[in-house]
């Protein structure tokens, strides 16, 4: 079972912001893929902060994957599907056997930063066709906005990701949102979280 310090430290605010994006829906039975579910950690508090939430994890690492397995066992979560192996970067149709307009939600925690251009265009690629009408597709993370990474902290970030990989680093929100117009969605909120962290919302039209 994996630990990640910083998820301990930020499922209240994530958990927050989905309880209230979510609210209006709670009536009825959602489904919700989380790709690069990474140790678990989200998945499981997500779970048992909102039961009417069917949640899908996945990942691309083998570990991970084992992580969240342990995770759910722990906790007997009836509400998380056992994890899948999938990588963003491929083809919707390659993604776990998922079905066009399948999705309520989709939820991409800290992934895009650590990931090349291909898994971004993936990423929204994939959302514009399992997202149902009026899906949310929520993205959390650190961003450029027009170009420009701001404060200091973050132009760091984004030196060391690049040195780590060159395909590495912070996606600037307005490449986002044009991805997100090109496969029919819109960004309808970005919302300033802890440490300049940000989640964007965007809504499958």
């Amino acid at each position: 079972m994996l630990l990640s310090p910083q998820a301990e430290r930020n499922w209240e605010g994530l958990c927050a912001v989905l309880e209230d994006v979510l609210q209006d829906q709670s009536h009825r039975h959602l489904f919700a893929l989380e790709l690069g579910s990474g140790t678990g950690q989200h998945v499981i508090r997500f779970a048992q902060k909102m039961p009417f939430v069917t949640w899908q994890p996945s990942d691309i690492k083998e570990e991970s994957l084992d992580s969240i397995k342990a995770y759910i066992a722990a906790t007997n979560a009836k509400t998380v599907l056992q994890p899948v192996h999938l990588d963003a970067s491929e083809l919707w149709e390659k993604w776990a056997g998922l079905s066009r307009n399948s999705c309520d939600v989709i939820v991409a925690i800290n992934l895009l930063h650590y990931s090349s251009f291909k898994t971004a265009k993936g990423v929204f690629s994939g959302a514009g066709q399992l997202l149902r009408q009026n899906g949310l597709l929520i993205i959390y993370g650190v961003y450029a906005i027009n170009g420009t990474i701001t404060p200091s902290c973050n132009e760091q970030l984004d030196a060391e990701l690049r040195k780590m990989n060159p395909d590495w680093g912070l996606p600037d929100i307005d490449v986002l949102r044009q991805l997100a117009y090109g496969n029919g969605m819109r960004m309808e909120r970005m919302i300033e979280m802890e440490e300049y962290y940000r989640c964007l919302i965007f809504r499958k039209l």
